[in-house]
């Protein structure tokens, strides 16, 4: 069963406090260098490791299109990277990259491009969950006590053991994302995630595949000291190996 996995990286990344992209001397999230290569370059890699992933389609901004390019061709990469113009937002990129995957994907993994730390053995699991039940991503459960509020006000404390925090990878078969896009776009529906998409069909129930917290988004100036701290750790353990 051939995958393909999509990385939305258009975003402007406006939490980390810079607009523009590490080639030109500042860096959007997608961009900043972690011991000395991109981010997104980390996330490839990682997917590329994976004997599952038949290919990777990257949405970008246009005017990155052509330097990520000449990045990837000094890569040497085993399997296909196609690189597709992105949106103004993640749900057009998403549908952008979707519409250029290969004739013969079965499923299509949507993946933030700056989650580098995804593991290998989850992301086998949710494959396979995907593969099996139409529809599967990655969650963790919340340690912290969740409180929904109205304004600055408690209206309610949630139950933690019906809660997820959702992370990605989020596999889908490859025809049920794209009938989730299509719905969403005739209704002009604007989801958070790919999975929201999905559940609005009602066709299939989305499983939900236990994550990790390792596999932290980069969104935030103070997740680059994690970052390190975690590429550190995965390279002292290829290193033993």
């Amino acid at each position: 069963m051939k995958v393909s996995v999509i990385l939305p990286a258009a975003g402007l990344g406006t939490r980390m406090g810079r607009t523009q992209p590490e080639k030109s001397g500042t860096s959007r999230k997608q961009f900043m260098l972690l011991d000395g290569a991109p981010i997104l370059l980390h996330t490839i890699r990682k997917f590329m490791a994976s004997p599952a992933v038949s290919e990777i389609v990257v949405a970008l901004r246009a005017e990155d299109i052509e330097w990520v390019r000449e990045l990837l061709e000094r890569e040497s990469l085993p399997r296909p990277v196609r690189l597709v113009e992105g949106g103004d937002a993640r749900q057009q990129s998403v549908e952008n990259a979707l519409a250029a995957v290969s004739a013969d994907i079965a499923l299509v993994a949507v993946h933030d491009a700056v989650r580098p730390f995804i593991d290998l053995e989850t992301l086998d699991r949710v494959l396979a969950e995907a593969a099996q039940c139409g529809a599967a991503i990655v969650g963790i459960v919340p340690v912290d006590t969740v409180k929904q509020v109205r304004r600055n006000k408690i209206r309610a404390t949630l139950p933690r053991d019906r809660l997820v925090l959702a992370q990605t990878p989020q596999v889908f078969r490859v025809e049920l994302l794209r009938q989730a896009f299509a719905k969403a776009r005739e209704d002009g529906f604007t989801g958070t995630d790919e999975a929201s998409l999905v559940e609005r069909l009602e066709q299939v129930e989305v499983s939900v595949v236990l994550g990790s917290d390792r596999n932290i988004k980069i969104t935030k100036p103070t997740d680059m000291d994690l970052a390190r701290l975690f590429l550190a750790e995965e390279t002292a353990g290829l290193e033993r190996e």
